[in-house]
C-alpha cells in the first residue's frame, strides 16, 4: 500500500513504518527504510541510511529537526528540514524553519518561514597531510 515501487526511477523501499494519525510520539526518532508519518512527533527525526525516506501526510506534525535523504512533507513542520538528497514540498506543507537541500521540488501553496539553503555537494572530510620530518624523509 505504501511501497514506492514504481518504475520511475525512484527508489524503492522494503519496509515502510506507519505512524497513524492521533499517534504522539515525544523524543528523538531514528529509522530506517521509509517512514509515512500521518500522527505527530515532538523531537529529532534521523535517517540512518542513504535510501531512508520520510513522508509526512497533510494530517500529520513534526516540532524538531528532520535529518533525511529524501523528504516529501505536506504537513506542518516546526523545525529546520535537512535533506541532503531531495526534498519535496506538497501544497499543503507549513514549514516554520530553515530548510537545507539538494534538489528541490516546491508545490504552489506551500510555505516556508525561514531560510532556503541550497547544498549542492556534502562536505567532504580531507585526508590529513603526510608528516614530513626535518631532513624532509618520511616517517618510516
Amino acid at each position: 500500500m505504501f511501497s514506492s515501487k514504481k518504475n520511475s526511477g525512484k527508489a524503492t523501499y522494503s519496509a515502510t513504518t506507519l505512524i497513524a494519525k492521533g499517534t504522539v510520539i515525544r523524543g528523538d526518532l531514528s529509522f530506517t527504510g521509509a517512514i509515512y508519518l500521518e500522527g505527530r512527533i515532538e523531537g529529532t527525526l534521523r535517517a540512518e541510511g542513504e535510501d531512508a525516506c520520510l513522508t509526512l501526510s497533510d494530517q500529520g506534525a513534526i516540532v524538531g529537526e528532520i535529518h533525511a535523504p529524501r523528504v516529501v512533507l505536506n504537513g506542518q513542520v516546526k523545525g529546520d528540514v535537512h535533506a541532503s538528497e531531495r526534498l519535496e514540498l506538497a501544497e499543503a506543507a507549513r514549514i516554520e524553519g530553515d530548510i537545507y537541500y539538494k534538489v528541490l521540488e516546491m508545490a504552489a501553496g506551500a510555505q516556508i518561514n525561514g531560510k532556503m539553503v541550497h547544498q549542492a555537494e556534502a562536505p567532504r572530510r580531507l585526508p590529513a597531510p603526510e608528516v614530513v620530518n626535518a631532513a624532509g624523509a618520511e616517517p618510516a
